[in-house]
C-alpha cells in the first residue's frame, strides 16, 4: 500500500522555523511531482508548492511555491530517501494550518501554475502546524 507521512509539525512563535518532511512509502516516489497544500481553518485546502523529479536532468527540476510563501519557504527532494521537505522560515501567523504532501506520477510542477488538489493522486496524513505567541 502506498503512503505518504508527513511529520514535523508543531507550535512555533512568529519568526520561527520548522521543517515539514514527507516520508514516502509502498512505492517509489523519485518519479513523481510532490505538491505541499495547507488548510487554514474555515479555508479551502491551497497548494503553496511543488516539486518535480530533481535527479535525472537539470531541466527537469523544477520547483515553485505561492508567492504568499516565497522567499520564506523551499521545497526540497531527497530521492534516497523517498522523502520531500518544506523548510518554513519567518513564520506568521497566518501560516497556522494543517499541511498536506501530496504526489503524482504525471503531474508537471511549472512556476506558472499554482498545484491543485485534483491534480495529485496520492496524499498524507496531514500535519499541524501552529504560530502563535
Amino acid at each position: 500500500q502506498s503512503q505518504l507521512v508527513e511529520a514535523g509539525g508543531g507550535l512555533v512563535q512568529p519568526g520561527g522555523s520548522l521543517r515539514l518532511s514527507c516520508a514516502g512509502s509502498g512505492r517509489t516516489f523519485s518519479r513523481y511531482a510532490m505538491g505541499w497544500f495547507r488548510q487554514a481553518p474555515g479555508k479551502e485546502r491551497e497548494g503553496i508548492g511543488c516539486i518535480s523529479i530533481a535527479d535525472i536532468s537539470p531541466w527537469l527540476r523544477n520547483t515553485y511555491l505561492v508567492d504568499s510563501v516565497k522567499g520564506r519557504f523551499t521545497v526540497s527532494k531527497d530521492n534516497a530517501k523517498n522523502t520531500v521537505y518544506l523548510q518554513m522560515g519567518s513564520l506568521k501567523p497566518d501560516d497556522t494550518a494543517v499541511y498536506y504532501c501530496a504526489a503524482d506520477l504525471s503531474y508537471y510542477c511549472s512556476s506558472d501554475h499554482v498545484p491543485k488538489s485534483y491534480e495529485f493522486e496520492y496524499w498524507g496524513q496531514g500535519t499541524q502546524v501552529t504560530v502563535s505567541s
